[in-house]
């Protein structure tokens, strides 16, 4: 830094405010032309996510302890003299550095104006004290239910996020240097953006996380060769070509979750799930599930098990003439393999040899931030809506899962897209991320009723499906459980809950990263470790992680050797069409292009 000039190097104020005049003009016309003359109508009052009552709980909680709002106010403005104070020794070129309010970690200030300048370094310290009183207030408040706490804490936290200097055009130093230095077309270029991102249907504004452009399913994603072999009203069943001259008799079916779609595991070459188990000498099997419209609003829990894994099962057995099938269960794909597995045990059909789980919720009691969402005002709005169209737009729940990352599925979006005036990214997870499906009225109403909120599915007998109870601890075959440490959908110690619901051999793997990354985790040089440990029956999740040991490498090669033990003898590979069903189609398939 210079000692003479601290600001050296960022933009000048004069040029800022030229730039900033030159554009607001054109600004100021392109939304008049994006609204017209016509004024919006008063949006309704309703509280669908059940805030008020939440809110209310704690200001009368802060009511009861006003000593506490003083000791935060207290604590915050000593934070706040000491930030003055690192400011003031900065200006004069002292190291100041302070690792309560230098955001460590913390990708939003990467920039290193944040630490050199004083400006932005005051700017950040601020912001981060604040932010910390904020939050401490809510999470020490006392006499609210910890339900009610942990909504109040998670939209205090999309409050605080959205609060954050790197949001704003004048306090982002990213954001000057480029208004600057393009003469302000990136905030043009950024309004550009937000209009065209709006809907013109219903005025709803959906960030671009992706170039879709980039990307094509069966051209550049999804590209697995393999051909669809059978279909019904709810799915396409794929069998895969097969990359080995000989596979394991035993066919590998996999469950993917139908709240997206099946190629998050089929992405591209290089990190594709599906093509490596081929490769290693399995016959694959995938479900593709439809994306449902209102046509399907009937459908519920039970048909997804008749019409998905049970009917594959039949399908299989057609194709390759094997009744006796491995089968992996991915995230809402699990949580429905559970409930088949005891389905099937209760009938008498001991088709499934072995069951393996990846990041799979069987005991909902710790739901993680998604329990935020879950109780009886916000199912009853969500009912209503779904009353009205017949299922959950996909777009609902992709909010849904973006504010759980808020900073990294949101806010960094509206950064590089509307601030910066960039174009987003050809990334093929994003691509994936976005194209969202729908679920049915009725499978989502009970899904989240009798899963997430009453917990019923852990219960022996708690949920029937087509007349039949289930009991999770009556299955006794191998399984194997695939969680991730960093998991906020799928919370690893509510899947690891999940896996002592089962009564024999049940091995329980952690893998590093989270929902996504923790399974779609190719060997390779950027590939995230895992821990092997006991088993998990008489454990908490604690005492099994402190006795784990982690390995550098990914779980891919340690679960592939387990599922060859269940595999059976080599045959001759097996190509689709082959059996008693034919080909109706080249894989991906037209359900997942839907």
């Amino acid at each position: 830094m210079n000692e003479e000039n601290p600001y050296d190097g960022l933009p000048n104020l004069l040029d800022l405010a030229a730039a900033v005049g030159n554009i607001s003009a054109q600004a100021h016309e392109m939304l008049n032309a994006a609204i017209g003359e016509e004024e919006s109508a008063n949006a309704q009052t309703a509280d669908p996510l059940g805030l008020i009552p939440a809110f209310r709980a704690l200001a009368a909680s802060l009511a009861q302890h006003p000593e506490r709002i003083v000791e935060a106010q207290f604590e915050a403005f000593q934070a706040y003299m000491q930030i003055w104070q690192q400011a003031a020794s900065q200006w004069i070129g002292l190291d100041t550095s302070d690792d309560a309010t230098s955001g460590a970690g913390d990708r939003r200030f990467k920039s290193d104006d944040w630490e050199a300048n004083p400006f932005f370094s005051f700017m950040r310290g601020v912001y981060l004290v604040s932010a910390k009183s904020m939050f401490g207030l809510v999470h020490n408040a006392e006499d609210i239910d910890e339900k009610t706490k942990a909504k109040i804490e998670f939209y205090v936290k999309q409050y605080i996020d959205a609060l954050s200097p790197t949001n704003f055009a004048l306090t982002n130093p990213e954001v000057l240097r480029e208004t600057v230095g393009t003469g302000g077309k990136n905030l043009l270029q950024g309004l550009k953006n937000y209009l065209a991102d709006i809907d013109p249907e219903t005025g709803s504004l959906k960030t671009r996380m992706v170039d879709k452009s980039a990307f094509e399913l069966g051209r550049n994603v999804a590209t697995t060769a393999g051909k669809v072999v059978f279909q019904n009203e709810l799915m396409q069943l794929i069998q895969y070509e097969p990359l080995s001259e000989s596979v394991c008799k035993r066919p590998l079916l996999i469950i993917p979750p139908w709240i997206n779609k099946f190629y998050i595991l089929d992405l591209q070459e290089k990190n594709s799930f599906i093509r490596n188990v081929v490769s290693e000498g399995h016959t694959v099997f995938v479900i593709s599930w439809v994306n449902p419209d209102a046509s399907l609003a009937h459908k519920d829990f039970v048909d997804y098990m008749l019409e998905g894994p049970v009917a594959a099962l039949d399908a299989i057995e057609q194709a390759t003439g094997e009744s006796s099938v491995n089968v992996i269960g991915y995230c809402l794909g699990g949580t429905l393999l559970g409930a088949t597995l005891a389905y099937l045990q209760a009938s008498g059909d001991n088709r499934i040899a072995s069951a393996t789980f990846f990041t799979a919720m069987l005991d909902f009691s710790e739901p993680g931030d998604l329990g935020v969402f879950i109780d009886e005002t916000q199912l009853d709005s969500i009912e209503r809506m779904m009353e009205n169209q017949g299922y959950l737009d996909g777009k609902e729940m992709a909010t849904t899962f973006n504010m759980l990352r808020a900073n990294d599925l949101i806010w960094s979006f509206f950064i590089n897209n509307y601030l910066m005036g960039k174009e987003p990214l050809a990334f093929d997870l994003l691509f994936w991320n976005s194209d969202s499906t729908r679920m049915p009225a009725r499978m989502h109403s009970t899904y989240l009723r009798k899963m997430y909120l009453e917990n019923r599915l852990k219960e022996p007998g708690g949920i029937e499906l087509n007349g039949v109870p289930i009991d999770l601890s009556t299955v006794d075959l191998p399984i194997i459980f695939i969680s991730a440490l960093e998991d906020h959908i799928a919370p690893w110690r509510s899947t690891f809950e999940g896996a002592k619901l089962f009564r024999g051999d049940v091995t329980f793997v952690l893998s590093q990263a989270g929902h996504i990354a923790g399974i779609v985790n190719p060997p390779g040089k950027r590939q995230y470790g895992h821990f092997t440990g006991p088993a998990p029956h008489g454990l908490d999740a604690e005492q099994w992680l402190n006795s784990a040991e982690r390995s550098e490498a990914s779980w891919w090669g340690l679960w592939g050797e387990w599922v060859a033990k269940h595999g059976g003898d080599k045959v001759p590979a097996r190509f689709p069409g082959d059996g008693e069903l034919p080909v109706i189609e080249d894989a991906p398939g037209s359900y997942v292009k839907a």
